[in-house]
């Protein structure tokens, strides 16, 4: 199957460049506004108070913008124009509406120090933004898959300010209670946005291939990371970035010049 991928891929970028294959050049485009959408429906959500739907709405986006770079890396559409709107839709659903929500739900009781954690979350977002624009522009398409990010990535990044608000779906009310108090997620926030913009090494699945030995191994962790993440969805998105937060020093140490 794998082999079959890498003979058509080159037959699927020549069908769309010699026109064959028109609505492909729109599709990367169409998932990137759809994922764009679904951010700003979270705002929607998360002002009448439905956080788990608002929730769910920002994850939906973070798989349309992992969707829209394959397809045109599949499509062979990859633009300047596609960048930056990616990069636009990234600021409203992976920095606009994560801190707002989050606002909504506690930050709003702790007057304009709430306020301006939302307003340092949204800027760190932006600048790291427009970093990692500049830095791709710069390295051209000779730009090979890395195996860390400089940085925390904005969709990871939305996720962790999220994290307070997602155990508080399973907790006790007296957990809820503490969790919901605002230097909670104002601390969050704060730690979340300087290492969306600090030159900390953080993993990058892009780097890494399957050896053809473990892939059974990975196909089936998948599949149980799936059935847990349908069955109990909370939890396994707080273990998911309780993981990733752990694994950011090991990153770095190991991303470490010898």
């Amino acid at each position: 199957m794998a082999k079959m991928a890498r003979v058509r891929q080159p037959e699927i970028r020549q069908a769309v460049a010699d026109g064959e294959l028109p609505i492909a050049r729109m599709i990367p485009s169409g998932l990137t506004i759809i994922g764009l959408c679904c951010g700003a429906t979270a705002m929607r959500f998360a002002w009448y108070g439905h956080y788990k739907g608002a929730v769910a709405a920002i994850v939906v986006a973070a798989i349309f913008d992992l969707l829209d770079g394959r397809a045109a890396r599949l499509f062979g559409t990859d633009s300047a124009f596609g960048a930056q709107l990616d990069s636009l839709a990234d600021l409203v659903s992976f920095g606009i509406a994560p801190a707002m929500l989050v606002y909504m739900w506690t930050l709003n009781r702790a007057g304009a120090a709430g306020w301006a954690a939302v307003l340092a979350f949204c800027v760190c977002c932006a600048v790291r933004l427009a970093r990692f624009n500049t830095e791709a522009e710069a390295e051209g398409e000779d730009r090979a898959p890395v195996q860390y990010f400089t940085g925390v990535p904005t969709p990871a990044a939305a996720c962790l300010i999220l994290l307070p608000l997602l155990l508080s779906f399973e907790v006790s009310q007296t957990m809820q209670t503490i969790l919901q108090r605002p230097f909670v997620s104002i601390a969050v926030m704060a730690l979340t946005s300087l290492l969306m913009i600090s030159r900390v090494p953080t993993v990058s699945l892009k780097g890494y291939r399957v050896p053809r030995a473990a892939r059974g191994l990975v196909t089936a962790l998948a599949i149980m990371l799936l059935v847990s993440g349908i069955l109990f969805p909370w939890w396994t998105m707080s273990i998911g970035l309780i993981a990733y937060l752990l694994s950011i020093p090991v990153s770095a140490a190991l991303a470490r010049p010898a």
